[in-house]
C-alpha cells in the first residue's frame, strides 16, 4: 500500500473552471517543490495536455468503464509511489455520466472539491453548493472554491451564503479565483486548444499559482491510502521487436499515453514521425495514425505527396495500419472542412468526409474482434460518405446512442475511434502484429 495526498477537482457542469483550477492547484504546488501527478475522468485529450505543461508530468485518463476499476486503480497506486500529490480533474459535472466523476471518486476513497463559477449569481451559490455536498452521502466533498469573482463584495455574497447550519461540517470554504486572472481557455469545436498553441500558457498558469498561495489550497489536502490491484492480467511481450510507426505532430496528437505504454510493455519499438513535416515513414512493421486536427491542416497534408506515396507503399506490403478518427480522415480521398473548402487526400481508403457544425457522434463505445472485446470512445463533427461496407458496428456503451462503422481491408483498419488500448492487450496486439 501506498499513501499520498490526494484531491478530485468537480464541478457543477463542464465550463465552470476544472481545469483551470487543477492546473493552478498543480503548478502552485509543482513550484514549492514538489513532485505532482496530475490525472484526467474520462476519455478527454485536450485538458491533459494543459494539465501536463502545469505539472511537468504526463496525465493519464482514467475511466472506470473504459480501462476498468483494477487498471485505474493501477495508475493510481503507481502515482502514489513517487508523488507528493495526486489531483484528478474531473468530467463535466460531479454527477454526470456512467460511471462519474463521484463514481470514482467513492471507488478510491478520494475527497473532492467543487469549483462553482460565480459569475450572475450570489446567494444561489450556497444552494448549489449545498445541493453537491448532500446529493450523494458516500461521496466526501471537503470544500468548494468560487470561479470568476468579480470583486471583495462578490466574494463576501458567496462566502455568506454557505448555509451553516444544514451543510456538512467538512464542507468549508477554499477561497476563489478573480474573474480578471482566472478568465476562460481558448476552446475550438473539439474542446480546449492545444496547449502548445496558447500564447504565454505558462504565464498565465504561473498568476493562477500565486493566488492558490492566497487560498486554502496552498496547503496539501490529507493522504489517501492507494492498494495495489490484484486481478491485472499479465502482459506478454507479443510485439517483441515490432516497429511501429506512430504519427506525432500538431494534425495527430489525440494519443493515449497508456496506450504508448502499453505498446512499450508488449514489447514495441515506436517509432514517432510527422505527417505533416516529414518525406517518409521510419522503418516499420506497423502503423499507427491516432487523431487529432488534420482539418486544420488540410494543404499542408495534401501537399506532402512524397508522405502519401510511403504509406501508400507500407499498405502495399500488406503491414498493418490502424488509423482514428483524425487519422481515419487522412486516409480518405477528399476531405472538405467547415468553409467548404475540399483537398485531396491519400485515397487508401476510399470515402469523402465534410466537417459539421454541429456534434455528430459522442460516447463511450465497444466493438467485437476476434481476440475479443476493444473499448474506447467518439467525439466528432464529421459526416463520412464510402461505398465500403463495414466489417462491424460498435455497441455504445449507452442506449440511444448511434453505433460507429469500423472498416477493415487487408490489415487496415480504420474507424472514427479512439481505441484505449490496455481495455484489450490481446487485441492490440494482433491489430499491429505484422
Amino acid at each position: 500500500m501506498k499513501q499520498c495526498p490526494a484531491l478530485l477537482v468537480t464541478a457543477p457542469a463542464s465550463g465552470q473552471g476544472k481545469t483551470t483550477l487543477t492546473a493552478a492547484l498543480a503548478r502552485f504546488h509543482r513550484n514549492q517543490g514538489r513532485e505532482v501527478r496530475v490525472f484526467k475522468v474520462g476519455p478527454d485529450f485536450l485538458d491533459p495536455m494543459i494539465l501536463e505543461q502545469a505539472s511537468g508530468y504526463p496525465v493519464y485518463q482514467l475511466d472506470l468503464w473504459m480501462g476498468g476499476q483494477s487498471h485505474c486503480q493501477q495508475l493510481l497506486y503507481q502515482a502514489a509511489s513517487t508523488a507528493d500529490l495526486i489531483l484528478i480533474e474531473g468530467v463535466m459535472g460531479l454527477f454526470d455520466g456512467e460511471p462519474s466523476s463521484a463514481d470514482l471518486a467513492v471507488a478510491f476513497g478520494i475527497p473532492v472539491l467543487t469549483v462553482i463559477d460565480a459569475t450572475a449569481m450570489a446567494q444561489t451559490f450556497g444552494a448549489v453548493a449545498h445541493g453537491l455536498a448532500t446529493f450523494r452521502p458516500d461521496c466526501r466533498m471537503i470544500g468548494v472554491l468560487a470561479n470568476q469573482v468579480a470583486s471583495s463584495v462578490h466574494e463576501e455574497m458567496l462566502k455568506e451564503s454557505l448555509p451553516k447550519e444544514s451543510l456538512p461540517k467538512h464542507l468549508s470554504w477554499l477561497g476563489s479565483l478573480p474573474r480578471h486572472v482566472s478568465g476562460e481557455l481558448p476552446s475550438r469545436h473539439l474542446g480546449l486548444v492545444q496547449a502548445n498553441q496558447i500564447n504565454h500558457l505558462d504565464h498565465y498558469l504561473e498568476q493562477l499559482a500565486e493566488y492558490i498561495a492566497l487560498t486554502s489550497l496552498h496547503e496539501l489536502p490529507p493522504a489517501i491510502t492507494f492498494m495495489a490491484p490484484e486481478d491485472l492480467p499479465t502482459i506478454m511481450p507479443a510485439l517483441k521487436g515490432i516497429r511501429i510507426a506512430v504519427a506525432s505532430d500538431a494534425a495527430f496528437s489525440f494519443v493515449y499515453q497508456a496506450n504508448l505504454d502499453l505498446l512499450n510493455a508488449l514489447g514495441a519499438q515506436l517509432k514517432f514521425f510527422s505527417p505533416l513535416d516529414d518525406t517518409s515513414l521510419p522503418e516499420a512493421d506497423s502503423l499507427y495514425l491516432p487523431g487529432g486536427y488534420p482539418e486544420l491542416h488540410m494543404e499542408r497534408l495534401a501537399a506532402n505527396q512524397s508522405m502519401h506515396q510511403a504509406i501508400h507503399v507500407h499498405y502495399a506490403a500488406g503491414k498493418p495500419i490502424l488509423a482514428e478518427c483524425g487519422g481515419m480522415l487522412y486516409l480518405l480521398s477528399t476531405l472538405t472542412d467547415h468553409h467548404g473548402k475540399t483537398v485531396d487526400l491519400l485515397n487508401l481508403f476510399s470515402g469523402k468526409a465534410t466537417m459539421q457544425r454541429n456534434l455528430v457522434n459522442l460516447g463511450l463505445h465497444s466493438v467485437r474482434f476476434p481476440q475479443g472485446e476493444l473499448r474506447g470512445q467518439t467525439f466528432h463533427h464529421l459526416h463520412l460518405e464510402t461505398a465500403i461496407q463495414p466489417s462491424a458496428l460498435t455497441q455504445p456503451a449507452r442506449k440511444g446512442l448511434r453505433p460507429e462503422a469500423i472498416f477493415n481491408s487487408r490489415r487496415l483498419t480504420v474507424s472514427f475511434m479512439h481505441w484505449y488500448m490496455p481495455s484489450n492487450p490481446t487485441v492490440t496486439a494482433a491489430l499491429f502484429s505484422p
